[in-house]
């Protein structure tokens, strides 16, 4: 058996030392930490009552950056200032409230003794400006400012201009290339000492693409090693954790997922507790609710994380369609290109793909649907959703041919078997009951109790599904948090539809949600009906 991977780099971004300015505070008394549970995700908050005298002595202000310091060690965190009068029991009047981020980096006990103290900028803050400016940014400011990112030292606006400006003022490949290996570089880096280390990857806006749940287990049956970390739904109906999550346990410590992987050669995991390019997620919870999603952030988002895993050889989906994230196949051709260069440079093997965007993939989107509609096309069941089955096997076969010992062209072929025999549902069935299974039913999935049907409003012939509104209409009854919400689609592009006759169906989980969903589907459905003549044709590689 192989070595254990090795962590090339701290297994996360160092705690900055006690400053001066935090030493400086040392005179004061002082104050006791308390938990406060609220949910500030990716940002460090501290909580101070404005007649604390801690407070009135410093000069504390609302929303300023603090120090907090103990032991040696200290984490920068946003300051909230609480008025005692209504708000006695959230904190007492020599406490220090931190946030559930806060309290978990800095790691002590509830009731400890800290001090605050005014933090000092960030170093890199004056490259943020440059770039602001336009400027270029060289290899050691960009790594200044990823540092400076992954210790919390920047605020959410000062995280969010930084992420304007890069979209506004396009990075240059070279600025891409240096902002990659300065987010894989703040974080762990993984080495499972063998090679190829595959894995696959989509750059989102398609709901219902769950393709890595069928390429994983088909590449892990053929041999080769797949550990797949996926991520969370933040602005989409369902993430690969997130399905993945109705069939199984996905929040695994590495040492068990790496025990699995070893067992399994994959897993399908969420990639929270990897710490893997931690200032990509610390990005990414900014980016995301802004809805930026500049072309240099997604590359070095996304490779800085295959790289940090240990990954050596990726196939990359790049969707194209009138309402996918690439739109126009002169976009998709550049994104491409800037993926190559950056993944080429940076030892990693790319084979991006340009796919079939125009639609939704599969009929399920949401969760629980989706995971029913995965193991349809794992059971070979005849009512699986045939583009689902059909994109993964190619994308396998993708994958498949970073085997040296498979000929160039034979990778589908390959992918088929190992479907049709079965032998990539008993690999899924292995990588769940190893993750710890929990029940599901594809014939009766465990769908929220509330539903509505969409109707089409005059017969014709489907020529458009709207990615984003599905999606929408799906968050809205609400997808991803209950699982069994979401959209149920029953025509795609190219179907005959007669007025009257459904479209799809929304599983909510509450009455309001139901309402909210249903709403939005009456304003615009997502579905245009017209003329057969009028479907948009595929221009893509597969």
């Amino acid at each position: 058996m192989s070595p254990s991977p090795t962590a090339a780099l701290p297994t996360a971004p160092d705690r900055p030392k006690a400053t001066a300015a935090a030493s400086a505070a040392s005179a004061a008394a002082p104050l006791q930490v308390r938990r406060i549970g609220i949910d500030t995700y990716r940002e460090n908050v501290a909580f101070l009552r404005r007649d604390c005298p801690v407070y009135r002595a410093e000069g504390f202000q609302a929303l300023s950056k603090v120090e907090v310091s103990a032991n040696g060690t200290s984490i920068l965190a946003v300051l909230n200032v609480v008025d005692a009068l209504d708000h006695a029991a959230l904190i007492g009047e020599c406490e220090l409230g931190l946030s559930e981020e806060a309290f978990a980096q800095l790691g002590l006990a509830e009731g400890a003794g800290v001090r605050i103290a005014h933090a000092e900028p960030p170093a890199s803050i004056v490259s943020l400006k440059r770039k602001i400016g336009g400027e270029r940014l060289d290899a050691d400011e960009l790594a200044a400012i990823v540092r400076d990112i992954a210790t919390h030292r920047y605020s959410k606006i000062e995280l969010a201009a930084f992420i304007v400006a890069t979209s506004r003022f396009d990075l240059d490949r070279d600025e891409v290339l240096n902002l990659t290996a300065a987010m894989v570089a703040v974080g762990r880096r993984l080495d499972w000492k063998e090679k190829p280390v595959v894995d696959k990857h989509c750059i989102g806006g398609i709901p219902g693409n769950r393709t890595s749940m069928l390429v994983v287990p088909i590449v892990a049956a053929h041999g080769m090693l797949m550990p797949k970390t996926s991520s969370r739904a933040i602005t989409s109906p369902a993430g690969t954790a997130d399905t993945m999550e109705c069939l199984a346990t996905v929040e695994l410590p590495f040492d068990r997922m790496e025990a699995i992987v070893r067992a399994h050669r994959a897993c399908l995991a969420w990639g929270g507790r990897a710490e893997l390019s931690p200032a990509d997620d610390v990005l990414i919870s900014v980016s995301r609710p802004l809805s930026v999603d500049s072309p240099g952030q997604m590359v070095a988002s996304i490779l800085s994380k295959k790289i940090a895993a240990g990954s050596t050889h990726l196939v990359l989906d790049i969707p194209l369609g009138p309402t996918a994230k690439v739109r126009h196949m002169d976009d998709a051709q550049r994104l491409k290109k800037l993926f190559e260069y950056v993944a080429t440079r940076s030892g990693l093997q790319l084979d991006a793909v340009i796919t079939d965007g125009r639609q939704p993939v599969g009929r399920g989107v949401g969760p629980a649907l989706e995971a029913r509609d995965v193991l349809k096309v794992l059971h070979n069941d005849p009512d699986a959703p045939a583009d689902l089955r059909l994109k993964a096997l190619r994308l396998a076969g993708r994958v498949l041919e970073f085997d040296p010992d498979l000929r160039g062209g034979d990778g589908f072929n390959v992918a088929r078997d190992i479907l049709d025999s079965g032998r990539a549902l008993a690999k899924m069935s292995a990588l769940i009951a190893a993750q710890g299974a929990r029940p599901f039913d594809r014939h009766r999935p465990p769908l929220a109790p509330l539903t509505c049907e969409v109707t089409a409003a005059a017969a014709g012939t489907v020529i458009g599904i709207h990615n984003e509104q599905i999606a929408r209409i799906a968050r809205l009854a609400g997808a991803p948090k209950a699982q069994g919400a979401g959209v149920d689609l029953a025509r795609k592009l190219g179907e005959r539809v007669q007025a009257g006759e459904p479209l799809y169906r929304i599983y909510a989980a509450s009455g309001s949600e139901l309402q909210f969903a249903r709403s939005a589907a009456a304003q615009d459905s997502g579905y245009t009906v017209g003329d057969a003549a009028a479907v948009p044709q595929v221009f893509a590689e597969l």
